[in-house]
């Protein structure tokens, strides 16, 4: 065979090869990502998002006596700005005297007409009391006209001393029956005159509660600190906001020097969340700094959030760090270590596939093809899960299905679990 012949097909043969070996591979890696197992520390996480607030605060209240006087809701006429430094008894805020004014109005006008009906009452009575006393003096002058005719017919015949006999008494039984009349309407007059008086001394009493009450619409701070806004489920109390009487705090002064980070944890992971956990913390508002907490306390009960089917849970952290720069109300991110793992071989979720209900596998590179292994998990969190079984570290993986080994046979572990019972 000559050399021009022979060249040609070592080139031939060569490109075969190349093919053979690398083509099939080379197209699977060009469309599919293919990343290392890797190992090291594994973190098991929940990641929220929380709010800033003080673990402990004064809160400012406005007054708790308007539900006495039926009225259950402010608004908020006035507030000085937040952040603002106040010292005790210095101005906070103003609410609306619109309720009380209409309220001090009302009872204005009853006191009128109470004053008007305790007037008419003691007239009545001091003239119902006078003819009283005018009728039991006349009965008492019959009385003593009818003792004289008696005692002139002594020599008058039996029959007519016996009809004077009879009109005395009459004349003393009425006398008797006015004096003890008088005594009774002596006493329902008293009656009468206590209760409209009373009616009038709790109106009156009510009218100086209500201007009490006004006063306290001028909203003082009971102990110096920062004044910070009230947030009711994400809602700023300020100017123009309602003061309800069930919950009447206007705005809080805050001990920046333990703060906490509000969060909400869903259904599904708070199982995972216990007290005295470690969290990191992140803040929105300064991306650079990063702060250290502690599970302080899990709610028991959920809660149904605005806009959301799924109930979540109230998380409190405690933030370890004294930091001045900390306001109430502030965004952090939250990320909760429910365990730490050293030296473990680890994953992507997205390189799991599943075969029926047990088998768990991925595509792995072997050689020049590619093969499905089992593999046998463990913890996972987000992004990640641990690999007890199936893999070394020098394994790579595609991070999804190769369309060319989509019908080949799993590479079962050679010890499953089934096979490890007795």
């Amino acid at each position: 065979m000559s050399r021009k012949i022979i060249i040609p097909v070592v080139l031939v043969v060569a490109i075969a090869m190349v093919y053979l070996l690398f083509g099939r591979n080379t197209n699977a890696e060009t469309d599919n990502l293919l990343i290392n197992v890797q190992k090291g520390e594994f973190v098991v996480d929940i990641n929220t998002t929380g709010e800033l607030e003080a673990k402990n605060s004064v809160k400012i209240l406005g007054p708790r006596a308007m539900r006495q006087y039926q009225i259950y809701e402010v608004p908020l006429q006035h507030i000085i700005d937040e952040g603002k430094v106040v010292k005790k008894g210095d101005y906070v805020a103003k609410l609306d005297e619109s309720p009380v004014n209409t309220k001090i109005q009302d009872i204005e006008i009853e006191i009128q007409q109470a004053q008007s009906k305790y007037v008419q009452t003691k007239l009545d009575t001091t003239l119902q009391m006078r003819e009283s006393r005018d009728k039991l003096i006349n009965l008492g002058y019959d009385v003593e006209q009818k003792e004289l005719e008696y005692e002139q017919s002594e020599y008058e015949p039996p029959a007519v001393i016996k009809k004077k006999q009879i009109e005395l008494e009459k004349a003393r039984r009425a006398y008797s029956q006015a004096t003890e009349n008088l005594e009774i309407k002596k006493q329902q007059n008293i009656a009468k005159m206590q209760e409209v008086s009373a009616e009038l001394r709790k109106k009156q009493l009510r009218l100086d509660g209500l201007n009490e009450l006004r006063t306290q619409f001028q909203i003082l701070a009971p102990e110096d600190g920062m004044l910070i806004y009230y947030s009711r489920w994400g809602n700023v109390t300020k100017a123009g906001s309602q003061i309800s009487t069930w919950d009447p705090v206007v705005a809080t002064l805050p001990d920046l020097t333990t703060m906490l980070s509000n969060t909400y944890v869903n259904e599904v992971d708070i199982r995972n969340v216990k007290q005295g956990q470690k969290v990191e913390i992140g803040l929105d508002a300064f991306p650079d700094k990063k702060l250290t907490g502690v599970v302080t306390s899990v709610a028991n009960v959920g809660e149904q959030r605005k806009n959301s089917d799924a109930k979540v849970f109230l998380v409190n952290v405690e933030v370890n760090e004294v930091d001045e720069s900390l306001r109430p109300a502030m965004t952090t991110s939250n990320q909760i270590i429910i365990d730490r793992y050293k030296e473990v071989t680890y994953i992507p979720l997205e390189c799991l596939h599943s075969q029926g209900d047990s088998i768990t596998y991925v595509y792995k590179s072997a050689g020049f093809g590619v093969e499905k292994q089992e593999v046998a998990l463990g913890a996972a969190n987000a992004t990640d899960v641990i690999i007890k079984s199936g893999l070394s570290e020098t394994d790579q993986l595609y991070m999804s299905a190769v369309e060319s080994a989509k019908d080949a046979e799993v590479k079962r572990l050679t010890a499953t679990v089934s096979q490890l019972r007795p």
